[in-house]
């Protein structure tokens, strides 16, 4: 390049020979010497010399910088075609037939803008998609769950883009699956509360508020699933033990429908109770089936049904215990009640005892005393027979002391013809308790137990009986004997004065004191002797020889002041022994 600007400078026409030649004259014509000519002209030329220097430093400057540029652009080109993992579009020829610097370098300029386009445009789709995975990630995973992957800048290639996508779509999905999750358990939540008459949204809420908002984002991430888990997990054990709290109350209530023969219609009303009371956890599905409000509903009419059950039971255990009591009187037993039963109504109120064992024993001791009253029935016949007999012994009696049973009168041939049979009936008091003293002692034997007639042992009555019968004999006897002294010792008396009683004497003689006693068995008639212990001693003072019979009287008058008189006179009393 110094040939062809060696060539300008020394042609006669350039523009510097013009003014060398212009400069010479001027200096001719001023007169300057040929040193000074010279020296002018070296400095001329150091000058020149000096500004193409310059020139040249900067066109050299100007050359590297564009060389500089050009390889910045092709490095920089490079490095993005490897971030984005593409092959470089150009590289720089170094031949002599390569274009100019500026050329090369236009052509590096749109071949890096289009790149850095493309790198710019590439990063922006990896920012979108790390965005979205980091959004997704915060949704479904608590924090510090899921770490995303960091926008490498060295690595923008689309196999890199393509890994992200597929995370991406990877989330996604996980993302759908577990709102699909979420979904399903607030349909099994929504349809526990519906059945247990809670209130779906403020449960949901206290697992997450955004479960509560219809519209917007449901959290899904793993904490929500497991609260919403959980919340379904209580409220199952829930709605089991209100199953079983209203099966129990159907079982129940079926019970005392079939105990009760409660009627059809009034059954219907809680047909829906009882027709779930073999389901499963997943049959029960009716809103409000298994609501606090509803299971109070039902315990207030079982509440109901058994304070009915109560009162009846009370009925029927009167009803049983009266028939057990007159089972016991017909039969003559004293019934064995225990304190259960004693107290029937009073345990049954405080709930100290169960009407139904109260029942089931009075059922017991009521086919115990049907048994025992059959085994009893010919001896009860005969202790009957007997005391009806006993009965007329004891009218007989006091008809005897009657003295104006002889008198005629309305109906006094009725009397009359009853005392007849009744002596008749006395007569077979003997033979009837030998009989049933007989038969009581073998049943005793047969059974190995005492034959009790109202809590009495019936041999003891009989042999009580058979006691007072033998001391009224004795008494009868004593009697007559008294009597036959008595007048022994009026004759004596005529025959000492010479003189008989007055009629009204004689008279009080034969009224003696009676005194009637309530049972016939013990029956005691005290008997008063009308002679004076003046007059016996009297007596005994004038005769001697009757002293004797003194002392037998005073002994039979000490006997006597014991004992009962039946008769009136011993021709009017009635022979006991046939």
């Amino acid at each position: 390049m110094a040939k062809p600007q060696k060539d300008l400078l020394i042609q006669p026409n350039t523009t510097c020979e013009c003014l060398l030649n212009e400069l010479q004259i001027i200096w001719n014509e001023v007169g300057e010497s040929e040193t000074e000519k010279g020296r002018m002209l070296y400095e001329l030329e150091e000058e020149c010399v000096e500004v193409y220097r310059r020139k040249v430093d900067k066109a050299n400057r100007s050359r590297a910088q564009l060389r500089q540029e050009i390889a910045d652009s092709e490095a920089e080109l490079a490095c993005i075609c490897s971030t984005m993992g593409e092959r470089p579009v150009h590289f720089r020829q170094f031949d002599k037939e390569a274009g100019s610097l500026k050329e090369e370098l236009s052509r590096v300029h749109p071949e890096l803008d289009e790149m850095r386009k493309r790198k710019f445009e590439r990063r922006n789709q990896f920012i979108e998609v790390q965005e979205q995975i980091q959004s997704i990630s915060d949704e479904i995973y608590s924090t510090g769950e899921y770490i995303t992957a960091i926008v490498v800048e060295n690595d923008l290639s689309l196999r890199k883009l393509e890994e992200l996508h597929r995370e991406l779509l990877a989330l996604q999905k996980e993302k759908s699956e577990r709102l699909k999750k979420v979904q399903e358990q607030m349909y099994t939540l929504n349809s526990l509360c519906s059945v247990l008459g809670l209130d779906f949204k403020q449960t949901v809420s206290g697992v997450h508020p955004s479960l509560g908002i219809s519209e917007g984002p449901r959290s899904a991430n793993s904490e929500t699933i497991n609260q919403l888990a959980i919340a379904i997990q209580e409220l199952r054990k829930v709605k089991l033990q209100r199953m079983q709290r209203l099966q129990d109350l159907a079982s129940t209530m079926l019970e005392l429908w079939n105990l009760m023969d409660t009627p059809i219609e009034e059954q219907q009303m809680f047909q829906n109770v009882t027709c779930n009371i073999a389901a499963s956890e997943h049959e029960v599905t009716e809103p409000n089936s298994l609501s606090e409000n509803f299971i109070n509903y039902v315990e207030a009419e079982v509440s109901r049904l058994e304070e009915l059950k109560s009162s009846k039971m009370k009925e029927l255990v009167l009803k049983k215990r009266a028939e057990l009591e007159e089972i016991c009187q017909k039969t003559h037993l004293i019934p064995k009640l225990d304190s259960a039963v004693e107290y029937a109504v009073e345990a049954i109120e405080s709930g100290c005892v169960d009407p139904a064992c109260v029942l089931e024993q009075l059922e017991l001791q009521i086919a115990s005393a049907k048994e025992e009253a059959f085994v009893r029935k010919e001896i009860i016949e005969k202790v009957e027979k007997w005391l009806a007999a006993l009965d007329e012994e004891s009218w007989l009696e006091e008809y005897n002391m009657d003295e104006n049973r002889y008198n005629a009168g309305r109906g006094s041939h009725l009397t009359l013809k009853r005392a007849e049979k009744a002596r008749g009936l006395v007569c077979k008091l003997p033979a009837m308790v030998e009989a049933l003293t007989s038969k009581t002692a073998s049943w005793e034997k047969d059974k190995g137990i005492e034959f009790t007639y109202d809590g009495t042992c019936l041999l003891s009555m009989l042999e009580n009986y058979s006691l007072s019968r033998q001391e009224k004999e004795q008494e009868r006897r004593k009697q007559r004997e008294l009597k036959k002294l008595q007048g022994q010792i009026i004759v004596e008396k005529e025959v000492l004065y010479g003189s008989k009683p007055s009629p009204s004497k004689a008279q009080s003689a034969k009224k003696t004191p009676r005194i009637s006693t309530g049972s016939p068995a013990s029956r005691r008639i005290s008997f008063g002797c009308q002679t004076s212990k003046s007059e016996l001693k009297y007596s005994q003072s004038f005769s001697k020889r009757k002293t004797d019979k003194a002392h037998r009287l005073n002994n039979l008058d000490d006997d006597a002041s014991c004992l009962s008189s039946e008769e009136d006179s011993s021709s009017d009393s009635p022979k006991y022994s046939c």
